[in-house]
């Protein structure tokens, strides 16, 4: 059959190149990946039988081979599991179809020190390539059950592979590494040394459960090699606490988690009695970089009586704990089940409910037990815990318990509402909250004025999530949530704050100007009243105590939904000096067209002040260039 030469996609090129000049220390995850790829390729074959019986297979045996030449110095993982067409080679191995391409080169770069690289190439699903740290040549010979023909795919990583039609292709996949040259002083990277296979197999792939043989001779000294199993094939999930180590339960979490971090928290749950399953679940002390993107895959790896379903089983933890990597395994559900069916399933349903709620504890357990572990946990995904808030309200109140908020008060700045409650003061009613884009902006908020001039304790929510718990939740305790950038704000007398005479007297001075700035600004502004929230600055815009935000409005336009624009209430400081003098002004003339411009800055500084754009820039910059001009 002809041998045809393809280029490597420019992401993939860079990305050997990485890995064939790579500096990096921990160079044995390679096999790791490999077997990993290999196990993979042995369910999928499994399953694929279990849903075709009539599937041209053989799975009397399903096996990995790992075979060793000293002599020619090749090392070689072999299965016979699903394998690949000519087509689905070309696709899988010569691009990276990955929309984290871009990051995973740039995280893999900067990544010089070593302690990262082999959690990013297992995390981006390229531990195929991994084999180029150790290898100047890789082949990979396969043929898809079912199918006649194989393929054999080589490349040395130099820009270009080779691919060609064999005839007498086995079943499976096999990658032959051909070793780059040993180096005498470096005995630990000898991956031609049956103990440091065994090593290997032993630390990254014990719990692997397909046997992994070691066979063949090794060639050289004739040192001997099998076949001999070096996995114990035990299932962790199975097993109790007592009887596996905390670096087992690691691994497991590195494999399927594709992950080189250890987890921030191991849960196992074993349940009896009517319906059984046994379910080990990991929480990773890192978000993945796609966590909130529309094809992050996510779902927890299925088997029933240990024979592998599937690997991403949504329908067993709700979207919002995506980020929990595991294992379950029923031992009552049909081994032929789809994802349809799983969806409707009662006992699947019942699995949810009781993993969500373990979840849920073990946070809890993390916040009041490790500050520490709790702090890492709500800083990688609390942004997305919050989402149940919307989504699950069965369980809303345990949520409402893990969950903290960064706040304007406490040691070190971030409350949960139960902490928030017990220290209000005497005569505060409501649970006082500001969103924003970023803590800066909030922080600048000329909402935040007669707050933090009073001490009045406000939540600070940054997260886009934020706009929509906060009205699916309402309440805590019979305490409002009250967003100080709606409705009127009453925070209650201080001693020098104005009498209700004087306050009645100021708002008939200024009821002309108001009047107005109403009619000037028709087109913006609902109303324009005079503010009880504003110290510094000279104005804000309000929405009403019902309104939609600008930011959940630009949230439901994002996702595809007709929203009315609303206006909002534009609050002026009565006592600021630029309010002043505009009310001077407008009480001495009777031509005020003059004035309109001003009306319009007021208009546009509230606007940039809560960080938004004013609605006519090139006009915004005239005005302030000539108003600039007359100061001069």
């Amino acid at each position: 059959m002809p041998t045809e030469t393809f280029e490597f996609q420019v992401e993939a090129r860079q990305l050997l190149q990485l890995m064939i000049h790579s500096v990096y220390s921990n160079k044995d995850v390679f096999l790791r990946e490999l077997v990993s790829n290999a196990s993979d390729a042995l369910d999928k074959l499994r399953l694929a039988k279990l849903r075709d019986d009539s599937l041209d297979a053989d799975l009397s045996d399903l096996h990995i081979e790992l075979e060793i030449d000293k002599d020619a110095r090749t090392l070689t993982v072999r299965d016979n599991g699903v394998g690949m067409s000519y087509d689905e080679v070309g696709q899988l191995i010569g691009t990276i179809a990955n929309s984290g391409t871009a990051q995973l080169l740039r995280e893999l770069r900067e990544a010089q020190d070593g302690t990262g690289t082999e959690g990013l190439i297992g995390q981006f699903g390229v531990g195929f390539y991994s084999g180029f740290m150790v290898a100047d040549e890789v082949t990979l010979l396969t043929r898809r059950a079912g199918e006649g023909q194989g393929t054999r795919w080589t490349s040395r990583g130099e820009g270009t592979y080779t691919l060609e039609r064999v005839d007498d292709a086995p079943q499976g996949t096999s990658v032959t590494l051909h070793l780059k040259p040993a180096d005498p002083d470096n005995q630990l990277h000898d991956y031609t040394s049956v103990w440091k296979i065994k090593e290997i197999v032993k630390r990254y792939s014990d719990f692997i459960t397909w046997p992994i043989r070691l066979v063949g001779e090794t060639g050289g000294d004739g040192e001997a090699a099998g076949p001999e199993t070096l996995n114990s094939m035990k299932a962790l999930w199975a097993r109790s606490r007592e009887e596996v180590s905390e670096e087992e339960y690691h691994e497991l979490y590195k494999h399927i988690g594709h992950d080189w971090r250890e987890p921030l928290q191991t849960i196992q749950l074993q349940a009896e009695g009517t319906f059984e399953y046994q379910a080990l679940l990991f929480v990773p002390s890192h978000a993945p970089h796609d966590l909130f993107t529309q094809n992050f895959r996510h779902g927890l790896q299925l088997y029933v009586k240990r024979v592998f379903i599937m690997d991403d089983c949504e329908a067993l933890l709700p979207p919002y704990l995506r980020f929990v990597k595991g294992v379950v395994d029923a031992q009552d559900l049909s081994l032929n089940v789809s994802r349809e069916i799983l969806q409707q399933d009662r006992h699947i349903r019942m699995m949810q409910r009781r993993l969500t709620k373990k979840v849920l504890a073990s946070v809890k357990s993390m916040m009041t037990g490790d500050a520490e572990r709790y702090a890492t946990f709500w800083r990688e995904f609390g942004a997305v815990l919050k989402e149940g808030l919307v989504t699950d309200p069965d369980n809303r109140d345990a949520l409402l318990a893990v969950t903290s908020f960064a706040t304007t008060r406490g040691d070190d700045g971030t409350a949960t509402l139960k902490q928030y409650v017990e220290r209000m003061p005497d005569g505060q009613d409501d649970i006082w909250f500001i969103t924003g884009e970023s803590r800066e902006s909030i922080d600048n908020s000329p909402h935040m004025e007669a707050f933090r001039e009073r001490g009045i304790e406000v939540l600070l929510l940054t997260d886009p999530v934020d706009e929509m718990w906060v009205d699916a939740v309402g309440e805590y305790e019979g305490k409002r949530l009250r967003s100080i950038a709606k409705g009127e704000v009453d925070l209650g007398a201080r001693e020098d704050d104005r009498s209700e005479d004087e306050r009645q007297q100021q708002a008939e001075e200024y009821a002309g100007l108001l009047d107005w700035m109403r009619e000037r600004l028709d087109e913006d502004v609902k109303e324009v009243r005079l503010s009880t929230r504003l110290t510094v600055s000279p104005a804000c815009l309000v929405a009403d105590a019902n309104d939609l935000t600008p930011a959940l409005e630009n949230m439901y336009r994002a996702m595809g939904q007709e929203v009315p624009r609303t206006k909002r209430i534009l609050e002026l400081n009565p006592d600021h000096a630029l309010v002043k003098g505009l009310n001077e002004a407008y009480g001495e003339r009777e031509d005020r067209s003059d004035l309109t411009d001003t009306a319009e800055l007021l208009h546009s500084l509230a606007v940039l002040a809560e960080g938004g754009r004013p609605k006519d820039p090139a006009r915004f910059v005239r005005l302030m260039a000539d108003r600039l001009e007359r100061t001069l």
